[in-house]
């Protein structure tokens, strides 16, 4: 099928990672992403075995490679922490996914860089400013539609333009967006030696959770790359556009509702940046003092307002020629830190399935419906556990989901 083209709705994590699986495997692809280019979104992002083992796949060797080198250096243990606001452990839980690499275990990257990475080489398969508005099917063709009023026809469309996706909306009209009503503040603040010889050791793990009496949830998150961005990619990929990044810590403010801090809290979306990061500092008062300056070393200008959302597991449905992957179709709070991994999982699947179509093994049809039966039964799970109001429990592990040295 030498004129097999697979159209791409979105350049995210799962967009950019299946784009670069088609590539490598020989299979024309065409990516539309609405921003002008890789925006930043979002900091740190926990990486497990699935996500890493696509990304081996589905990566030409030299971009794996530097995915690890700037992936945050190996913990003493990779475990979700639960702490009270004294900065006392209260308990701690295994991630969730495949036995993880012995020898340079998959970590967490700065999103920004993994994008940037992924996104290397593929100059005339990504559009950016191109947002998709719709789509049509027209027998064994289909055409999406752009809001610059052009157009584009492939063998198959792919919906990875997230949870607000318009192509699943068309597609699965009837699968609700739910609003969990719990806001919060996405930061950073440089991970200076000084900071670091103050915070407890449990924050160096893999996510710590902290919370605080009165409701307010802090979660802390390290980054610290194996080896300078910039050293990395010079080596690895030259000519890359891809930023340096110094070492920091994500911290991130979770405001539960009906809480007491709940009706303090101003409204973040209209709040300046000051006054954000004064909400944050009200969060941590009378708590651990390495807990409270890692809070009060934010840098203003990184602080967003968050409001967590998810989708509800669809009910199967038709198989057709535009299919669906990560948050387009899975949606999930990050309570187990398994969205992205779960899009790239996605992405790597869904190249199998097209090279197998490609290849004249499968019927198109056949490979997709394949495709989705098996994402619905390996990440709905996941899904259903990370929207569970226990799931920040440390002792909440269904049995359902994959846990490589579960007790």
């Amino acid at each position: 099928m030498p004129s097999f083209r697979v159209l791409i709705a979105g350049g995210g994590i799962g967009g950019l990672c299946l784009a670069q699986g088609l590539r490598k495997s020989g299979i024309e692809c065409t990516l539309f992403e609405a921003a002008g280019g890789i925006a930043p979104s979002g900091y740190r992002l926990h990486m497990n075995s699935a996500g890493g083992r696509a990304l081996q796949e589905c990566l030409p060797e030299n971009l794996y490679e530097l995915y690890l080198r700037t992936s945050r250096t190996t913990p003493r243990r990779e475990v979700f922490v639960q702490l009270d606001h004294r900065g006392n452990e209260l308990g701690a839980r295994p991630h969730i996914g495949p036995p993880n690499d012995p020898v340079r275990p998959h970590t967490a990257v700065n999103r920004r860089t993994l994008r940037q990475i992924m996104a290397a080489g593929l100059e005339g398969v990504i559009h950016f400013g191109r947002t998709v508005t719709g789509f049509e099917q027209d027998g064994d063709r289909v055409r999406v539609h752009l809001a610059d009023g052009s157009s584009a026809t492939g063998d198959i469309l792919v919906a990875a333009d997230g949870i607000n996706s318009v192509i699943r909306r068309r597609l699965l009209p009837k699968v609700p967006v739910v609003d969990t009503h719990i806001l919060g503040m996405y930061a950073t603040a440089p991970l200076t030696d000084d900071l670091a010889a103050t915070l407890p050791e449990a924050l160096f793990d893999g996510f710590a959770a902290a919370s605080g009496p009165d409701g307010a949830l802090i979660v802390y998150g390290v980054y610290q790359p194996r080896r300078p961005i910039a050293e990395a990619a010079a080596e690895l990929a030259p000519g890359a556009q891809i930023d340096p990044v110094d070492p920091y810590i994500m911290v991130n403010l979770g405001i539960i509702p009906g809480s007491p801090f709940s009706r303090e809290a101003p409204d973040l979306w209209k709040a300046s940046a000051e006054e954000r990061h004064e909400v944050m500092r009200q969060a941590v008062r009378g708590w651990d003092p390495a807990l409270a300056e890692a809070v009060a070393r934010i840098d203003a200008s990184t602080l967003f307002p968050v409001a967590v959302r998810h989708l509800e597991p669809a009910d199967p449905w038709t198989t057709s020629r535009v299919t669906l992957l990560g948050d387009a179709i899975h949606a999930m709070p990050p309570t187990f830190g398994a969205g992205a991994n779960n899009a790239l999982r996605d992405a790597a699947a869904l190249t199998r399935a097209l090279t197998e179509v490609v290849h004249g093994d499968v019927p198109l049809l056949k490979a997709v419906a394949e495709y989705e039966a098996e994402m619905r039964a390996e990440v709905f799970p996941i899904l259903r556990a990370s929207a569970d109001p226990r799931a920040f429990d440390s002792d909440f592990l269904p049995d359902e989901l994959t846990v490589p040295d579960r007790d």
